[in-house]
């Protein structure tokens, strides 16, 4: 045990002050999409910010890739991290004013994501240097236990601290924890750089980011299995991961204690299965697992459309993101293993640029779709309107309902499909 601490040293310091710089973020964005919802009181007005965080990610991560492998990844994180804590400033500067508008967070979380786009890799290629790849499948799981932890804390403080001091005690917070965050990464966290030859050092800086490209075009399995990520991200979107909110506060009222509840229940659920990962002897075919536990997150959408209890609702997050947490560990240690150390930055930002794409499409006509058909079309009356009432109920949030079910139908017949192609058979080797 003493011998993994130490191997891990670096890796935990930086992981537990990010952990806390992300709970910070995690709160601002709470109360900002409560914000937001309540100023407007539309489903596309969330989906919108949320656009807004990933869209310009997914069009510069492709060019991020390249330079998180030829810069330095500490100053790429330390810049990108003292952007967003401008960010999180330039908020608290407009909500004390009394000039914060809806637009303003627009543009705030589009230059947000530009700097995400780079940090994101150099943070991927970082953690590759400082983990020796024993331990791949641990950090996976350490890294789901984080992300739980903070889904988990952000809405309980995030709804407490609104109570005790509203907007401008949160955006403080989380400017502390920026601080905190750059503190010990500047003075107490080395990073190493990659082996790489002349050749490459010298490689044109187009060429670097070409390369990434080119290896998942020629390696088929990544390949195939980056289509993959592409439809399940886009149907992820259209449902549960990126309607969650509306659909709970519209069936229960704008209960925010409801909406609390369930997002404390999916973090729970990731959180266990975290800890599972990070103690249970690594799978031999984690493909099987992936595509499997994928399956599983999707049918999670068919119960949340089915009822209107809250906790139900809390216990099918659970299970489901407790399965999202297995898979995502299982997907993450079998790409870093398949990918040359010194690739890590360009092929991963590579498949991420292109499984990503359809994340903004997704957003954007879960929307749509949810405030302008499904929505109007269970409002209205018909026999199959009243047909599908028996299952999914009336009133506001049915429409939302009746996508939810359509998505989990789609999405987890999808995934148990790819257990039937031998291109992925290769990806455990």
């Amino acid at each position: 045990m003493k011998n993994i601490l130490k191997e891990l040293r670096s890796f935990l310091l930086l992981w537990g002050t990010q952990t806390l710089s992300s709970l910070g973020t995690a709160m601002t964005e709470y109360a900002l999409t409560l914000w937001v919802y309540q100023q407007q009181g539309t489903a596309s007005s969330v989906t919108m910010l949320t656009l807004c965080i990933f869209l310009p990610t997914i069009l510069f991560r492709f060019l991020a890739g390249a330079v998180a492998d030829k810069w330095d990844k500490k100053r790429i994180l330390l810049i990108t991290d003292a952007f967003a804590a401008c960010g999180t400033l330039a908020v608290l500067v407009l909500y004390l004013t009394g000039t914060l508008r809806i637009g303003h967070l627009y543009v705030i979380n589009v230059l947000l994501s530009f700097a995400n786009a780079f940090q994101v890799p150099a943070s991927f290629a970082a953690t590759s240097l400082i983990v020796p790849k024993a331990h791949y499948t641990r950090i996976g799981g350490l890294q789901g236990f984080s992300g739980a932890a903070v889904s988990i804390l952000a809405p309980s403080l995030g709804a407490a601290l609104l109570v005790i001091g509203g907007v401008p005690l949160v955006l403080t917070i989380d400017l502390i924890s920026f601080a905190i965050a750059l503190t010990v990464l500047l003075l107490f966290i080395r990073i190493p750089k990659p082996e790489r030859t002349e050749d490459t050092a010298k490689e044109p800086f187009l060429e670097t980011c070409m390369e990434g490209l080119r290896y998942v075009y020629r390696d088929k399995a990544i390949l195939h299995l980056t289509l993959f990520l592409t439809v399940v991200n886009f149907l992820a979107k259209v449902g549960n991961d990126g309607l969650l909110a509306p659909f709970v506060l519209a069936r229960t009222g704008s209960d925010q204690t409801a909406l609390g509840f369930l997002q404390s229940a999916l973090s729970l659920g990731i959180l266990s299965g975290s800890l599972l990962v990070t103690v249970l002897k690594p799978a031999r075919r984690k493909s099987r697992v992936t595509f499997l536990m994928y399956a599983f997150v999707f049918m999670g959408n068919i119960v949340l459309s089915l009822t209107g209890n809250v906790w139900v609702w809390c216990a099918a997050q659970f299970l489901c993101y407790g399965a999202a947490a297995i898979m995502n560990a299982n997907l993450t240690a079998m790409l870093r293993n398949r990918v040359p150390q010194q690739l890590h930055g360009r092929v991963f930002s590579a498949k991420d640029t292109l499984q990503n794409c359809a994340i903004p499409l997704g957003l954007f006509l879960g929307g749509i779709w949810a405030d302008h058909v499904f929505e109007p079309y269970m409002a209205a009356s018909s026999p199959l309107q009243s047909a599908l009432a028996a299952w999914f109920g009336t009133g506001t949030g049915a429409g939302i309902a009746l996508l939810f079910c359509l998505v989990g139908v789609l999405g987890s017949g999808f995934c148990l499909a790819q257990l039937l192609r031998p291109v992925f058979r290769g990806l455990d080797d």
